[in-house]
């Protein structure tokens, strides 16, 4: 599921928003309360808020700039490795 395919309400979430929501749902589901039905749905929400979060985190992962420090004493900065 590609950030398209999810829905709109979860994409205008906040990454703060989004994790707080899908604590919730962990939370439900562990403690067994609703129907099968109920579950079900919960846990597919918990999957769009889950891929939603990841990406949030990635966007945030390609922002962040590690700075250097040349052999000449000079002060730059390069993309940190995503390995």
């Amino acid at each position: 599921m590609t950030d398209e395919k999810l829905p709109p309400e979860v994409l205008s979430l906040s990454f703060e928003d989004a994790l707080s929501e899908l604590e919730g749902i962990v939370r439900q589901l562990e403690a067994g309360s609703g129907t099968l039905d109920e579950s079900i749905r919960a846990y597919e929400r918990g999957v769009a808020l889950r891929r939603h979060c990841e990406a949030k985190l990635q966007e945030a992962r390609e922002r962040v700039e590690k700075i250097v420090l040349a052999r000449d004493g000079t002060v730059g900065a390069e993309p940190v490795d995503n390995g």
